[in-house]
């Protein structure tokens, strides 16, 4: 396979680009001129030699200060609502809810969504780890925050509502066979109200709808 078809190659494995637009972004690129091409090199490995996956909340961020830190600006925020968490499937879910800015709790991003027939979720999404910060937050760590609700933005596609589903089922196991969770402990697992159509990504959702299914989740 020679550079160009390479290159093609690549764009089509980016998300929602299929093989025609693949190969217009290569032939775009191949009609710029040098300085172009140089700055946009420069560019993606400044941004990739920059970012930084939070260890809270697993999102990818950029950290423009001299010090590399592993906590986001979220996540380390005072102000934000430590009691409630959401979780969301991808870094652009988390951008499209924060943007509504009709939320002011912590996020949780699982790193994708589980296909209907797959049988190991734990490849596809980051559910230990999900599983994890909320047994630390149950009260076994004295540092951490109490979580109060849990809410599950993900996509109302049948991938999002599988993935909704088994994290959901994942999390009752795991507040039912914890003993550090007494009944008044327990989190409240609540899902985005209807104002979401079904087979809607979050990515694409505007802010209003955003804000009414947040205010009218169950």
């Amino acid at each position: 396979m020679d550079s160009l078809n390479r290159l093609i190659e690549i764009f089509s494995h980016f998300p929602g680009i299929g093989p025609r637009q693949a190969r217009r972004f290569a032939y775009y690129l191949l009609g710029k001129p040098p300085s172009f091409i140089n700055e946009f090199i420069k560019l993606v490995g400044a941004v990739k030699s920059s970012s930084n996956q939070c260890s809270e909340c697993q999102r990818l961020f950029i950290d423009t200060t001299t010090r590399s830190t592993l906590v986001c600006n979220i996540c380390s925020d005072n102000s934000r609502d430590r009691t409630t968490l959401m979780v969301v499937a991808r870094d652009s879910d988390y951008e499209s809810i924060e943007k509504s800015g009709a939320y002011r709790g912590l996020y949780f991003i699982l790193g994708g969504t589980v296909p209907v027939l797959d049988k190991e979720p734990e490849k596809r999404i980051r559910l230990s780890s999900l599983l994890n910060k909320i047994s630390e937050s149950s009260g076994a760590s004295p540092s951490a925050s109490p979580i109060n609700e849990i809410i599950l933005s993900l996509n109302t596609t049948p991938d999002g509502e599988n993935t909704a589903e088994i994290v959901h089922r994942s999390l009752n196991r795991l507040m039912q066979g914890a003993q550090a969770y007494p009944a008044q402990n327990k989190p409240k697992i609540s899902i985005l109200g209807r104002g979401l159509s079904t087979g809607a990504e979050l990515e694409y959702v505007d802010r209003e709808t955003i804000r009414n299914a947040l205010k009218n989740r169950a």
